[in-house]
């Protein structure tokens, strides 16, 4: 049985791909913080992630009452996913703390309403950046084609597998955990032929 009083922290990080680095989010680790790192995209919800599912976890079991993390992004790019698992640290009395904002979500065992605030304004501004983004990379590719300028791979060409499988960390890490092909795509959010393709890589490698 775990004392009540005794506030048991965990960090959690995210990183897209393999090829980003951890450190900057490492360095802000507090003593006594158990880490949870993933690598993994923050499209894949909270809960889906290995280490996300497994802090979820120790979540419930009582093993961990306070988390921090250095950006709300860290948690989700979508707004209601975010809100989701704030509100799931909420339900079962977890302080959760975002580095860049200085504000954790409860104050004396209740939740902070500027925190709610401004983390709802974050998410939105996040998924809304986000989504800009991926509107422009759109529109540009759409352009260079136009000029006949797009250097996009040629169709029929074969792709290196080291750099095809750098391109799916989360799929690869899904599938050795023993997930199905289904499974897999849907968490990943990958067709299931790239994950098939994944797959078969990964038996030749």
């Amino acid at each position: 049985m775990y004392q009540s009083n005794l506030v048991m922290k965990a960090r959690y990080n995210r990183i897209s791909t393999a090829n980003q680095n951890l450190e900057r989010q490492l360095a802000k680790q507090a003593k006594g913080e158990t880490i949870y790192n993933d690598v993994i995209s923050g499209s894949v919800l909270f809960n889906k992630r290995p280490k996300g599912q497994e802090l979820t976890e120790d979540i419930k079991s009582g093993k961990i009452t306070y988390v921090s993390v250095s950006s709300i992004d860290r948690l989700g790019r979508n707004l209601i996913d975010i809100l989701q698992t704030v509100q799931f640290f909420t339900d079962n009395g977890v302080n959760l703390m975002v580095d860049n904002l200085g504000i954790t979500s409860l104050i004396d065992g209740k939740p902070n309403s500027t925190f709610n605030l401004i983390i709802s304004v974050m998410g939105n501004v996040a998924q809304m950046e986000r989504e800009t983004l991926l509107e422009r990379q759109r529109e540009g590719i759409a352009i260079a084609k136009a000029k006949g300028t797009y250097k996009g791979r040629v169709r029929g060409s074969v792709e290196a597998k080291e750099d095809f499988l750098s391109k799916y960390p989360d799929v690869i890490k899904s599938l050795k955990k023993g997930n199905s092909l289904r499974d897999t795509a849907k968490i990943s959010e990958c067709s299931l032929g790239t994950v098939q393709k994944v797959k078969q890589y990964l038996k030749t490698a």
